[in-house]
Order: structure tokens, then sequence, then C-alpha cells
């Protein structure tokens, strides 16, 4: 079910990444090594169990759909949902699978509305998405016009999820997750028109390097569109909290947007400017009946909501462009 397959003959005619498959195979491999998840032989029984359901349409540009409610029986719906369950939780969406709605944890469409007006016409442009889970702006990326879309994540459950959909959506489709992280990418390949790094330069300890990274991912004038957590403040300005942040261990740096500008600079970066700031509420990050682990309100100040539970200053994303020198 999980099939790279069209993929690796695709990179064959992209001289950029070629190279890549000399090393590629062996890289999915060890990202879906059992040894590493074990609960991986799980998800994939939950993929082998999925019914075969015909779609009769896609929907991409406005919301991620595949099919109607016509197109299945309700036993076929039923089973649907029963397999799906089991890659709990969803983290990313929605999603809506032959009228099955996918209530994830993060409106991500909400994401998308706000950094969507700030992309380049994505017409023909190969598109890498850095920290994608299950690669909901994959699809979104694709539906408004890229060619081929490469989303990149470490965890397997999101892989599995994205393939869950991915059946349905057209496994023939030029967009695929792949079961590693940015470092897996070879050095210097300058191969991207386009790559979206959203929610990931804050679990980085080195976000310089992160920016570098990215910067050699995209071609000379190729566009960044970067997402993260920041805090109010001028040029300088950067919050390193001690312990937790918003109740998760793996938060190193949250700069202010003054401050994130100049490391973009710094990173071979020319005219960032940052394009949305957004107090994250919960109305956008919640728990639901698709995620029932901890969520936004319990990571805030019962007594203040501007505050996370530690007194650190309540999330605020933004989102900044940026073009590769």
């Amino acid at each position: 079910m999980i099939d790279y397959t069209n993929l690796y003959k695709a990179l064959q005619y992209i001289p950029a990444l070629r190279p890549w498959l000399t090393k590629l195979p062996q890289q999915v491999a060890a990202g879906l090594n059992p040894e590493r998840w074990g609960e991986l032989p799980q998800w994939q029984e939950a993929l082998a169990g999925l019914p075969d359901i015909t779609p009769t349409q896609h929907t991409l540009n406005n919301c991620v759909r595949a099919g109607t409610t016509a197109d299945a029986t309700p036993q076929q719906r039923a089973l649907l949902e029963q397999q799906l369950r089991q890659l709990h939780p969803w983290r990313k969406g929605p999603w809506e699978v032959f009228g099955l709605e996918i209530n994830s944890e993060w409106r991500s469409d909400w994401k998308w509305n706000r950094i969507a007006p700030h992309l380049q016409s994505l017409d023909n442009r190969l598109v890498l998405d850095v920290g994608c889970g299950n690669g909901y702006h994959c699809w979104r990326l694709h539906g408004a016009g890229a060619r081929r879309v490469i989303g990149i994540d470490p965890s397997a459950k999101f892989v599995a999820q994205f393939y869950a959909l991915k059946k349905y959506l057209g496994m023939d489709k030029p967009v695929d997750v792949l079961p590693l992280a940015l470092e897996a990418l070879p050095p210097h390949l300058h191969g991207f028109d386009t790559t979206l790094s959203m929610g990931v330069l804050y679990h980085r300890r080195s976000p310089l390097d992160h920016l570098c990274q990215l910067r050699d991912t995209l071609r000379p004038g190729g566009q960044l569109v970067i997402e993260t957590l920041v805090i109010e403040g001028k040029l300088g300005d950067c919050l390193v909290p001690e312990g937790r942040y918003a109740k998760m261990r793996n938060i190193w740096f949250l700069p202010s947007t003054a401050t994130l500008e100049s490391w973009l600079r710094k990173a071979g970066f020319r005219n960032p400017r940052t394009v949305d700031i957004n107090h994250t509420n919960t109305d956008e990050q919640r728990r639901t009946e698709w995620m029932h682990f901890e969520s936004l309100s319990d990571f805030l100040d019962p007594e203040s909501a501007d505050k996370t539970i530690e007194g650190h200053p309540a999330p605020i994303r933004a989102t900044m462009i940026a073009t590769a020198v």
C-alpha cells in the first residue's frame, strides 16, 4: 500500500533530483523500519483493510475531498471509518472521504488560506513541504497547480495516514510523503521551486542551520514559505524557554518577527517579509473525535488565555516569505 514506484520513476526525469535516487530507496526503507516503529504492522493492517471504493470525483482546490456519499454503501463507509480510526490521532486536516468527515485537531485549511495569497504561481512548480505531517498542504499545493509535491516527515504514522487517503485521492497523483527528515536530502540540492517549512523551526536546536538547509533545497530565485512560533518584540529579541513551552519539551527558539527576518537574510535569503501574524486560538487547534489527546485549551493558563500554562506568552504564529539567493 505504501509504494513509491511512481515517484522513483518520475525522479529519473527531473535532473536536479535524479542523483537522490542513489540512496532514496534505502532511506525510505530505514524510515519505515518496524524495529523503529513497533506499531507499523498495525498501521499497515489498517491500510490493507481499507475498502475498495471508486470515487466519482476529487476536490483539491477549496478543500480535500474524495468521492461522494453516493459512491459508497453504508457498510463500506462504516468499514472505512473503522480502519481510519486505527490511525488516530489525526492532527492535520480536515478531510472528507465518501461523505465521512475527518475532523482533525488542526484546521489546516485556515492556515492554507493565510499563506495561499502570498505564494508565487505554483503552475508547473516542483514543491517540497518539510515537516508536512499527513500531507494536507501537499494536496492543497497540487490543487493550486504544482506539477509535483514531495512532503517529508519522519513520522511513519503520518505517512500511513497520507497513503490511506491517497488510495482514494489518486495513487497516480504526483503527490508523495516520505518518512524522512530534512537532513536526509542531499546537500546543496537546489532542486525545488518552492519549499514550505510549517511549524518546524521552533523544534530545531539550531534555527540558522535549519534555514540554511531550507535554502539549499531551493533553486536560485526559489520561494521559501516559513511558518513558526514567534514572540512580540524588536530586532534581537528571542525567547529561549527553559523546560517546556505549552507542555512541549522540544521548543528551542521563539524569535520576534524582526529577528527571524534577520536570520533569513543571514541564511542566504533576500527580501524576507512577514505576511501574516496569527494568535492561535481554540477554534483552530482543539481536541476532536479524531484526536482524543490534549490540545491547545490544555496548554494555556486557565486564568489567562494570553499565557501558556508555564507562564510564557501564548502561541503566536507568523508566516514569512523569502527568496533564495
